[in-house]
């Protein structure tokens, strides 16, 4: 195949500068922003780009526009750490829109791919997909932040996680992108060639068509709903005469239940120093949830003098690092949770660090009933690498010394992501399914959880470190798409918001502000049927990763045969 022509949009110049545009519409894509169109458009720009048939150089213009996207993007990294830290993270995530370009370059040499618009589609899309999924495995664990998937949470795109899960929603936007990048070029074909134009209209129409159903046919999916889910103002209202009664429960989709209704408070108790972390507040912290706790309770006592029936919660559902103080060591801790939970006539979900005398430290979820302590417990399964242990201490401390601030590295625990509750109202046990902050990123906790029988999820995480930033609210995009992919209600608690009650079709009914002491109570479906997505499994990110990898394979050995023949 020849080298396509120098034109000015295939030039070096162009095609670099192009990175930049298709970077900053992607980090425009995602929240604080979330104008979440404009990641067609960045896909579209970067197929743009492309254009030269060259791998080598394809991969700089991915990895810059990888840059200018993950740079911002990942400004909350700087906050928690330092420069080299927050630099290292987007040069690492970067690498995967760079080695993205370097693969379509050979991917789209093969015959069928080049001479089929369909299969050049598809190619691409899977290609895509295949590239996150890669990247959210490898290294150490992966790191899954920055998923295209998750900028359309609150899209019709996003509805699409029901049936395939995250991959399938980012297949759908990466070929709707691309599908956009055909359309326009037919477009203006047909207006330079006045002979060919009505077969150039007809191509860009078919394509708009068939990127638009991509894009907003998620949307008659048959996603469980009760119908009437209210979604929340997004951010928050603020006035007074605005503000939610949160003495009420808000209704998370109840219409949708399949094995009655969970009653739950969520405690945000916020700290007063931004930017520190909870660690710095320990006291601070643990005092405000009970705190907390306590107006849930009073916000009990309220409904039961207005004769609600039930007025009580099942559960209250605190913050990871919600008591840095484990409560199993300290005695003090233990009697504060033995009044809380007390008060408020409900096991509370706290979140703690455990230091077995064996060393290293776990990051714990405890189900803490009064007079009884820990019922129930699960541990975090994937800790962040270099945040919460730091692999290859000593070459990373050549870099930076921030490794230093984590002094005792945190465990991988092997237990299955369940809490299980006892509820006396229902007169069952209820399981909980949990992933612990970062790990909401990860597709398989919580699915496995489903799998395992949980009829909600929850979310726990602690913001405190991350300041000001979008951290939250990316993180929150991820919990409503995997609400969808689960078909689960779902609690995202944080120690400083953003913390969020969503509906089992990813509806956001209920949010909280940033770095504001606050408290929600929630009636939320229980369900037991799994989504096309759960039973699937694996299944669909195996099968766009090993696509991915064949064609890549492919499109090198072609190129390896075409430069033996030249």
């Amino acid at each position: 195949m020849s080298r396509p022509p120098a034109t000015f949009w295939a030039s070096r110049p162009v095609t670099l500068l192009l990175s930049v545009p298709v970077g900053a519409a992607l980090w425009a894509a995602f929240p604080d922003l979330a104008w979440w169109p404009l990641g067609l458009v960045a896909v579209a720009l970067l197929h743009l780009a492309l254009r030269r048939d060259h791998a080598g150089w394809n991969f700089l213009v991915g990895l810059v526009a990888g840059l200018v996207f993950f740079v911002p993007h990942l400004y909350w990294a700087y906050v928690a750490t330092a420069l080299v830290p927050w630099f290292a993270l987007s040069l690492l995530a970067a690498l995967g829109p760079a080695v993205f370009s370097a693969a379509w370059t050979w991917t789209r040499r093969l015959p069928w791919v080049r001479d089929r618009a369909w299969a050049h589609v598809l190619a691409f899309a899977t290609l895509w997909t295949a590239v996150e999924e890669w990247r959210s495995e490898v290294p150490f664990g992966g790191f899954p932040w920055g998923r295209m998937a998750w900028s359309v949470a609150a899209a019709p795109t996003g509805r699409a996680a029901w049936l395939g899960g995250t991959p399938l929603v980012s297949f759908l936007v990466a070929g709707a992108g691309v599908l956009l990048a055909l359309a326009v070029g037919r477009a203006v074909a047909a207006a330079r060639d006045p002979r060919a134009r009505r077969g150039h209209l007809v191509a860009a129409a078919a394509g708009a068509v068939v990127a638009a159903v991509g894009v907003v046919g998620p949307t008659w999916l048959p996603l469980p709903t009760a119908g009437d889910e209210q979604a929340v103002a997004n951010p928050p209202a603020t006035s007074a005469v605005e503000a939610p009664d949160r003495s009420v429960f808000v209704d998370a989709g109840t219409g949708a239940q399949q094995a009655g209704v969970l009653r739950v408070g969520a405690v945000q108790g916020n700290v007063s120093e931004p930017g520190l972390g909870s660690f710095y507040n320990r006291a601070e912290v643990l005092n405000n949830h009970l705190d907390g706790t306590r107006a849930i309770a009073d916000d009990t006592d309220t409904r039961a003098a207005r004769d609600e029936p039930e007025p009580g919660v099942d559960v209250v559902l605190w913050p990871e690092n919600g008591s840095d103080l484990d409560p199993q060591v300290a005695r003090d801790v233990a009697r504060a949770l033995d009044a809380a939970s007390e008060r408020v006539e409900a096991p509370i979900l706290v979140g703690a660090q455990e230091f077995p005398e064996t060393g290293g430290r776990y990051n714990v979820l405890l189900l803490w009933q009064d007079g009884q302590g820990v019922i129930s417990r699960y541990a975090k399964q994937r800790p962040a690498p270099f945040a919460e242990y730091i692999p290859m201490r000593s070459v990373a401390r050549l870099f930076t010394d921030q490794v230093d601030r984590v002094t005792t590295d945190m465990f991988a625990a092997t237990n299955p992501p369940i809490i299980e509750l006892p509820s006396p109202r229902l007169g069952r046990t209820v399981r909980l399914g949990t992933a612990i902050c970062f790990e909401v990123a990860y597709d398989d906790i919580l699915r496995d959880a489903v799998r395992r029988g949980a009829e909600v999820l929850v979310v726990p995480t602690n913001n405190a470190s991350f300041g000001v930033t979008p951290q939250s609210a990316q993180q929150l995009q991820m919990t409503r798409l995997q609400a969808i992919a689960n078909g689960r209600a779902t609690v995202q608690i944080s120690t400083v918001g953003i913390s969020g009650v969503v509906a089992p079709d990813g509806t956001l009914v209920a949010r909280t502000g940033l770095f504001t002491a606050d408290h929600l109570s929630a009636e939320l479906p229980l369900r037991t049927s799994w989504t096309p997505a759960v039973a699937a499994g694996h299944w669909p990110a195996w099968t766009l990763s090993a696509g991915g990898g064949l064609l890549t394979l492919a499109g090198l050995a072609t190129s390896l045969r075409r430069r033996r023949a030249a």
